[in-house]
């Protein structure tokens, strides 16, 4: 099938796209990468009357790295924020986005604005609380934009908080705490589909490797990503001595899936339950290797220090 008929619109930069937007309003839709939107007016599951092609913002091209996280332009794309942005949840949840076509065009912002339930992207923005940057043109104030968290940015299944008008025009992914260990366990019929379940871990320890915060964001199991904090249920016990199956059980109670011609409600439920006890191992495993990574660079460090004598020289 083909496309209904509309207008395209190729605007050149970010005050023209918010001019675009402003007028068409609801009539409207953004094209960034279209590896979603084109399929749905191939099937004439979305017919807008207008198109409004953002991909000449060069503005909107844009990763900025920083410690405390990483802030993703509209434009960037999949394969560009796996490969340069080292931020190991999204990394981790990248690889398992469809596949290296769509990612090379695919782009991060469109997939949460997208907002399927089935999707990575949208979870790992909710595990870590982040947020989107919304922008519009108000006739007498210029550009306005505005800040929307995660927790309020999903609210339906493939509904966002985007108001007609809006261009989201990057998302903000804060950087785990110190200490901490993330992982992404899903299960698709097959490699590159959407996950028929899917978790998405973080688990933070102390200096003895006590778990001291523990979260995980489900897919495919509601209408947004489910968000469940379990730190209590660990009960800041050593990560080797925590009841995972446990905890993995009170996730699972958590969320309330729907019977789909994908799998069952009662299916889904089984393996959220499994991939949450998986991820929040792997999690947790990962978060006392860095631990012990981070001890061996400092014993490193202070024998670097010390010098060839084992401590400072005397006179010195």
């Amino acid at each position: 099938m083909k496309p209904p008929p509309f207008e395209h619109h190729a605007p050149r930069d970010l005050g023209e796209a918010l001019d675009v937007l402003a007028q068409v309003g609801p009539r409207g839709k953004v094209l960034a990468g279209g590896q979603s939107l084109i399929p749905m007016l191939n099937m004439r599951l979305a017919a807008p009357e207008h198109l409004v092609d953002i991909n000449r913002v060069e503005s909107l091209a844009t990763l900025d790295l920083a410690p405390e996280g990483v802030t993703v332009g509209a434009l960037a794309r999949h394969a560009q924020v796996e490969r340069l942005a080292g931020h190991p949840l999204l990394r981790q949840a990248l690889r398992l986005v469809a596949h290296p076509v769509i990612r090379n065009r695919g782009t991060v912002v469109g997939s949460l604005v997208h907002a399927d339930p089935a999707a990575e992207l949208p979870a790992v923005l909710a595990l870590l609380g982040g947020s989107v940057r919304l922008s519009r043109l108000d006739a007498a104030e210029g550009v306005v934009s505005r800040e929307v968290t995660a927790a309020d940015f999903f609210v339906g299944p493939m509904e966002s908080a985007v108001q007609p008008g809006e261009l989201a025009v990057s998302a903000y992914f804060p950087a785990p705490p110190e200490r901490s260990g993330t992982a992404f366990r899903e299960v698709a019929r097959r490699h590159g589909d959407y996950a028929l379940a899917g978790v998405c871990a973080l688990v933070t320890l102390d200096d003895d490797l006590r778990v001291t915060a523990a979260r995980v964001a489900c897919v495919s199991v509601g209408p947004v990503p489910v968000v469940v904090d379990v730190g209590g249920l660990c009960e800041r016990r050593p990560a080797s001595s925590v009841d995972w199956a446990g905890v993995a059980r009170a996730v699972r109670e958590a969320t309330e899936p729907d019977d789909d011609i994908h799998a069952s409600a009662a299916y889904r439920l089984h393996l959220v339950g499994v991939l949450a006890e998986q991820a929040l191992k792997d999690a947790a495993r990962e978060a006392a290797l860095k631990d012990v990574a981070r001890e061996a660079a400092l014993k490193d460090v202070a024998r670097e220090a010390a010098g060839p004598w084992g401590s400072s020289p005397a006179g010195t």
